[in-house]
């Protein structure tokens, strides 16, 4: 058996959250209602999501030697993550965002930061804690990194799965070796430059040739490509308080959905459940919920399907 799940490689970040009744105008003022310190980033909060879910989890990333890289450590480490691949740079900040939410609506708005220094470099990706998993799940920043952790799992027939949110330089080289594409809603149609998110998607597929090219639709959902035919799975609708980090816990349960063997509507059915169930409470990872309340949500709930014109269906 091999010893861990999944091994993660990319970003984390510890988030400043901001609370306002409502997003004030341009150049205006508004009276926050809370503050709150708490651990995120992309990979990071995935591989939380797969521990919460069970997983035998390792984590490869940065952080400084500050106190929020000990808080971003302390957390991964209170959910059983295996840190020994991380680095920590000495005199170096860890990543920092500060993260507006609109009460009214859960929507947030993001600005961050991340020191050049916390970059891993190829050298930073050990083979065997690649071999040593059953998936490997990356971001698309760190590139040499991780494409060539990317490579070390393609010739190790281990899949690849992958979160992209925006272009990065020399990210071709990447999406040879990636196996499940889950990118942000604007990625495809600016990677191609298609208008049109399903031909964005096929030609991305076609060019690449990974088994499923998706993105994530937000409050309606998700849209992915596998075998020819389109899956759209639509959001469930829960009582949403914070929307960060949702997308992040979305490629979390998708790669539980993958390594349990699920149907890609299935994958994606539970990945928006726990994604919703994340929006529920304040941070990017204030909600991770376990397998059974996943499932209770995906029993009861209501969902929230788009609308044609949202994403061509």
């Amino acid at each position: 058996m091999k010893p861990f799940d999944i091994v993660g490689i990319g970003l984390n970040a510890t988030d400043t959250l901001i609370v306002v009744p409502r997003m004030p105008a341009y150049a205006g003022k508004a009276r926050f209602t809370e503050e709150l310190v708490s651990p995120g980033g992309q990979v990071a909060s995935a591989m939380v999501a797969c521990a919460r879910l069970g997983l035998r989890v390792q984590y490869i990333g940065a952080v400084g030697d500050d106190e929020r890289g000990r808080m971003q450590l302390e957390s991964l480490r209170e959910h059983g993550i295996d840190l020994s691949a991380v680095r920590v740079r000495p005199g170096c900040p860890t990543q920092t965002a500060y993260i507006l939410i609109d009460r009214s609506t859960g929507e947030r708005t993001v600005f961050w930061k991340r020191d050049d220094r916390l970059a891993l470099l190829p050298a930073d990706i050990d083979p065997q804690a690649i071999g040593g998993a059953r998936l490997l799940h990356i971001d698309g920043h760190d590139v040499e990194a991780v494409g060539k952790a990317a490579r070390l799992a393609r010739q190790a027939g281990i899949p690849v799965t992958v979160d992209v949110d925006t272009i990065y330089h020399g990210f071709e080289t990447v999406l040879p070796c990636v196996d499940y594409l889950i990118t942000s809603s604007e990625f495809p149609m600016q990677w191609t430059g298609e208008g049109d998110p399903f031909r964005a998607l096929e030609r991305i597929q076609c060019e690449y040739g990974m088994r499923v090219a998706g993105m994530t639709l937000g409050a309606h959902g998700a849209l992915a490509r596998a075998a020819g035919r389109f899956v759209y799975s639509p959001a469930y609708i829960v009582d949403c308080v914070d929307t960060t980090g949702a997308g992040d816990i979305f490629h979390g349960a998708f790669c539980y959905g993958v390594l349990e063997g699920m149907g890609l509507r299935e994958t994606l059915d539970f990945a928006n459940a726990m994604a919703a169930l994340n929006c529920t409470a304040i941070g990017a990872r204030g909600g991770v919920a376990g397998l059974e309340a996943v499932r209770a949500l995906m029993a009861r709930a209501g969902r929230r399907a788009a609308k044609p014109y949202q994403v061509g269906l």
